[in-house]
């Protein structure tokens, strides 16, 4: 019924995006296969510092609903309407995955953070260090 964390955005993206994502992650490898050292751990630490679908989402809700909440006591009761939407938009998406500005953080280039996992996974493979670097997800 409800689908797992780490296939939610993947679930509700469209075949083209994922594509991009996908020819993005072969080409990101790809220019880096032949590289020295420095520079797949520069793409690491870029790695570290990308942000996610997830993180853009805890940022935007938020803010929607201080909006919101800012307009409704300032200027017309009417604005604690968008609180509300935005509220119900971020449960919806922990339950189903479904978020309205999906789509646009998703054409704006952001990936899920398991996107980013995978192109960190490959980077160190090809460093021969699959499991000595300790890098988080942010």
């Amino acid at each position: 019924m409800f689908p797992a964390t780490t296939e939610k955005a993947e679930r509700n993206t469209s075949p083209a995006a994922m594509q991009r994502f996908d020819q993005q992650f072969r080409e990101n490898i790809a220019r880096l296969k032949g590289a020295d050292k420095q520079a797949m751990e520069q793409r690491l630490r870029e790695l570290d510092r990308e942000w996610n679908v997830e993180r853009a989402i805890e940022l935007e809700a938020p803010t929607m609903i201080l909006l919101g909440l800012a307009l409704g006591t300032l200027s017309n009761r009417k604005w604690f309407a968008v609180s509300a939407m935005a509220a119900s938009m971020v449960i919806l998406h922990n339950l189903q995955g479904w978020y309205p500005l999906l789509p646009v953080f998703r054409a704006a280039g952001l990936r899920t953070a398991e996107e980013i996992e995978q192109e960190r996974m490959a980077l160190k493979a090809l460093l021969g260090e699959e499991s000595t670097l300790a890098h988080s997800i942010h």
